[in-house]
């Protein structure tokens, strides 16, 4: 029984440990690669469309724009 309870409390440690906020995920960059090896929005990680088209010439990918990336925070002087 004391085994079972170590078991599912690691699990849950393990669990909300990772856990990322859903803001950080896929929104840092503007654009995202799409195709059958990178279905929906998994690889959002181009600075530019250019970036990201060089990355999917000769394949089965296409990119777009991601609509989670807000652009650049205002840096106040």
């Amino acid at each position: 029984m004391r085994s079972i309870i170590l078991v599912l409390l690691a699990a849950g440690s393990l669990a909300v440990l990772g856990a990322a906020p859903a803001e950080a995920v896929g929104s840092r960059y503007p654009f995202c690669i799409q195709g059958a090896s990178s279905p929906g929005l998994s690889n959002c990680s181009f600075r530019s469309l250019a970036q990201c088209q060089a990355t999917a010439s000769g394949r089965f990918l296409s990119c777009i724009a991601n609509p989670f990336y807000k652009g650049r925070p205002a840096r106040h002087r």
